[in-house]
């Protein structure tokens, strides 16, 4: 329990001064734009966005840049900001097959249809400090109208394994179905997965990430393999029923990813390979590829596999992986807790008295 404390508003206005200073910096380096954040640091913008369950490239790039580069309070004031805007409509299910891809590989598969295409990566770099180029070359129009045409409506390769009866298929919705909304209610156990990946998908990458690789080294049942990743740009859709009308709102940037993993069967079905799912804002792919394996593990109950590992236990991977939820408990020890610490002071003392008599009462009876 926490109650406020006068005093010490003075000392608190002067923190709040000198933290506005240290952020600003050197006042003869030229102050950084969100513009040149948002075009230079994308992959920092886009795992703001995806933590914050919020795609605004500019106000992210300010959170990061208001924030001083701390990533976890970056997506704190995105998410705070978030909760003051108005909901005005929903957007239908997204169609990442009619995906505009910049980026799609497959682990699984060396030739796919549609090709490996292997896009903007650090897969391939040498890891090595090297002089930033000013104005690398872009590609000429004619390659770059090649590329978008070549790499829409390409089938994945799940497609490809369920269409020969080798990957287990999901099982669409009811049309009826209305999926749980993670942002206005509270997160409820057992939860189905449309919970699960609601909450996936803006969990702390960092976490996702040590839990996918302890799956990877034996404590998550299944071993993964990366069926198809990809990253591009889906269209965001509205449908205003009132007019009988789907309306395209514009583009975002997202990153889908698919595993396969190993094999399930019952009386009525042959053996098959299940699948995990990971879909995340912006361009991650570590994170989507760790949510596409924390999600198969978290599917061992309904899969009839036991529970055994951290990662395969609901309640301890979605009460624990969200990064605003996490810094607060943390960062709150930072907070007076004075008369927490005098009661246990307190308390020890009254211990170590009693302790103290104790052995003085025995020692004399040793002597008598």
């Amino acid at each position: 329990m926490f109650v406020s404390a006068k005093g010490g508003e003075t000392a608190i206005e002067n923190s709040i001064r000198l933290l506005a200073q240290r952020r600003r910096g050197d006042l003869s380096v030229e102050q950084v734009s969100s513009s040149q954040i948002v075009e230079q640091l994308g992959l920092a913008v886009d795992r703001v966005m995806a933590e914050a369950a919020l795609w605004e490239p500019i106000t992210a790039a300010h959170a990061i840049q208001q924030a001083r580069g701390d990533l976890v309070e970056a997506v704190f004031l995105l998410r705070a900001w978030r909760t003051t805007l108005p909901r005005q409509a929903f957007s239908k299910a997204l169609a990442t097959e009619n995906m505009r891809l910049e980026r799609r590989i497959s682990a699984t598969f060396k030739d796919i249809p549609g090709g490996q295409v292997l896009g903007p990566t650090f897969d391939y770099t040498h890891r090595l400090l090297e002089e930033i180029e000013e104005d690398p070359s872009p590609p000429s129009p004619a390659e770059q109208l090649h590329v978008e045409d070549l790499m829409r409506n390409v089938p994945t390769v799940a497609r490809l394994l369920e269409d020969v009866d080798l990957m287990q298929r999901e099982t669409p919705e009811n049309s009826g179905h209305v999926p749980f909304d993670i942002t206005r209610e509270s997160i409820r156990f057992p939860a189905d997965r449309d919970q699960r990946l609601q909450l996936l998908g803006r969990g702390d990458e960092g976490f996702l990430l040590s839990l996918a690789y302890s799956v990877q080294r034996g404590f998550g049942g299944n071993h993964p393999f990366v069926g198809e990743l990809r990253v591009g740009w889906v269209m965001i859709e509205v449908e205003l029923e009132e007019l009988d009308l789907v309306i395209s709102l514009g583009e975002v940037r997202i990153t889908e990813c698919q595993t396969v993993h190993q094999f399930i069967s019952t009386s009525d079905q042959p053996p098959q390979f299940t699948r995990g799912y990971g879909l995340v804002v912006g361009h991650n792919e570590r994170k989507a590829i760790a949510m596409a394996i924390v999600d198969r593990a978290l599917r061992s109950k309904e899969l009839g596999e036991s529970i055994q590992f951290p990662a395969q236990d609901e309640e301890f991977v979605l009460a624990h992986l969200d990064n605003v939820q996490a810094s607060g408990f943390v960062s709150h020890l930072k907070l007076p807790h004075h008369v927490d610490f005098q009661s246990e002071l307190h308390l020890l003392r009254c211990l170590r008295a009693a302790h103290s008599a104790k052995t003085y009462s025995t020692s004399e009876g040793t002597e008598l």
